[in-house]
């Protein structure tokens, strides 16, 4: 794959720059107590350069869950040979256990733990989730159908929902222990022992997606 070049490289900075000048700003005062306008400034951009790379002010905190959307779905269409998708997607989530992802639910660093008080305390930004929630659930509907056609597409919808909640649910039972004071270290082995157990649920109850690939 080609590096890319200064200007996608000054476009990715940029865009960064804004995102981490607005989630800043949240931090200190909350979300509602900060304009657009002031995000701008403090990112020292225009409120229509702010506009061009974030179109609605909780895409400027959601753009992480939003740039992963279609990890799941990814995680299937690219299974390794003979593997399941179910197992696929088991991997994708205890490999990002293990690296100790922020979306895990399962990292301490102070900045982390910071952002999972700002979603939990702002009911604008849980609301905006529910856009990208339903968006990673349509990409995985499409790569479960097309991994087992056999099955149907409304099969294949109702599978994507019950992942899209079982990955949901395990973020954020993980990321409340973190909350309460515990470390990733002790989050981390009921983490992965709970996400056995969802696994195993979800392909005793999902057998056509449960089956290797052929």
């Amino acid at each position: 794959m080609a590096e890319p070049g200064l200007r996608e490289r000054k476009k990715a900075r940029t865009r960064t720059a804004i995102s981490e000048a607005a989630i800043a700003l949240f931090l200190e005062r909350g979300y509602d107590d900060v304009s657009v306008a002031e995000i701008a400034d403090a990112a020292e951009v225009s409120k229509r350069t702010l506009f061009a790379y974030f179109p609605t002010k909780d895409a400027l905190v959601l753009h992480r869950f939003a740039d992963h959307a279609d990890d799941t779905a990814v995680a299937v269409r690219e299974r390794a040979p003979g593997e399941s998708p179910l197992a696929a997607l088991r991997r994708r989530r205890l490999a990002a256990i293990d690296r100790r992802d922020p979306a895990a639910g399962v990292n301490d660093h102070p900045g982390v733990v910071a952002f999972y008080r700002l979603l939990e305390a702002t009911p604008a930004l849980l609301a905006g989730m529910v856009a990208y929630t339903q968006a990673s659930e349509a990409a995985l509907t499409t790569a479960l159908h097309d991994a087992a056609p056999e099955a149907g597409p409304t099969v294949a919808a109702v599978v994507a929902a019950q992942v899209v909640v079982t990955e949901r649910v395990l973020g954020e039972t993980s990321q409340r222990r973190i909350l309460a004071g515990a470390s990733t270290e002790d989050v981390v082995p009921t983490a992965i022992a709970e996400t056995q157990q969802a696994y195993d649920l979800l392909e005793g109850g999902c057998a056509p997606f449960a089956r290797p690939s052929s």
